[in-house]
């Protein structure tokens, strides 16, 4: 896949799988709605109890050709040492200039793991200073700021600001949520089990799809969070997509 084109939405995560698990359901309807859609993972999962970089890499490259992206890149910081410092944000400006994405979808700034906070910190500073025409002006490359961050993987006590039906698209999301099979429960494993091994993980991941699904009316849904004020062209058509009030 070639790392030198423009996208217009770009998934940024901590750990391969994240983005799959979190919101691949939208990523897939988004291209298949004809945008260019891309994903950076920040680091190759090496410190993941189960598996291996080498095997994530190749889990993660599987998971880009089920989707279908235009291109899987990774910043190749250290997992479970990712810092905001001045060397991840530099990273990550240069990844946005490259790319240029209209639209970036990252992870809340609320979580258990250090990683994922920090990897929505670093996204969100990089995301402005990339506009910034005098910051790291030796890489040669053109200021750009995305025009939107929306946030996903964020507790069930936070209120989403849009849910997006990915029913049609259910099935490849499945399709690509089991590329990472060295995460997912394998009773023939010997390895340590987690949360993801859990043979119940994969259950709880559709019913949180189908629990977001019913707040709009259909069977699966992602939702995002947005921390800044949306601009609305149509408000009658927005507000009026959703589910029949008199069935």
């Amino acid at each position: 896949m070639s790392e030198n084109l423009t996208l217009d939405a770009l998934a940024i995560a901590a750990h391969p799988d994240d983005v799959e698990f979190s919101c691949s359901g939208t990523l897939i309807k988004l291209i298949k709605l004809g945008y260019r859609v891309g994903v950076i993972d920040m680091t190759r999962g090496e410190s993941s109890t189960r598996g291996t970089a080498e095997i994530r890499a190749r889990e993660a490259e599987a998971a880009a050709r089920a989707m279908g992206l235009a291109v899987r890149d990774n910043l190749e910081l250290p997992d479970s040492h990712v810092w905001l410092d001045e060397e991840s944000r530099l990273r990550m400006v240069r990844k946005i200039r490259q790319y240029r994405p209209r639209v970036i979808f990252t992870q809340f700034w609320e979580d258990p793991h250090p990683d994922h906070v920090h990897t929505c910190q670093i996204v969100r500073e990089a995301s402005h200073i990339a506009g910034l025409a005098k910051y790291d002006q030796e890489s040669g490359q053109e200021r750009f700021r995305p025009q939107a961050i929306a946030h996903f993987m964020f507790p069930r006590t936070v209120v989403p600001t849009f849910v997006v039906d990915i029913t049609d698209v259910a099935e490849q999301k499945w399709e690509t949520v089991r590329c990472y099979r060295s995460q997912l429960f394998n009773p023939a494993s010997d390895e340590l089990e987690t949360a993801l091994s859990s043979e119940y993980f994969l259950r709880r991941l559709e019913a949180r799809q189908r629990y977001l699904g019913g707040l709009i009316g259909v069977e699966h849904a992602e939702a995002f969070v947005v921390r800044e004020a949306i601009n609305i062209h149509d408000p009658v058509e927005l507000l009026t997509r959703r589910m029949n009030h008199y069935s």
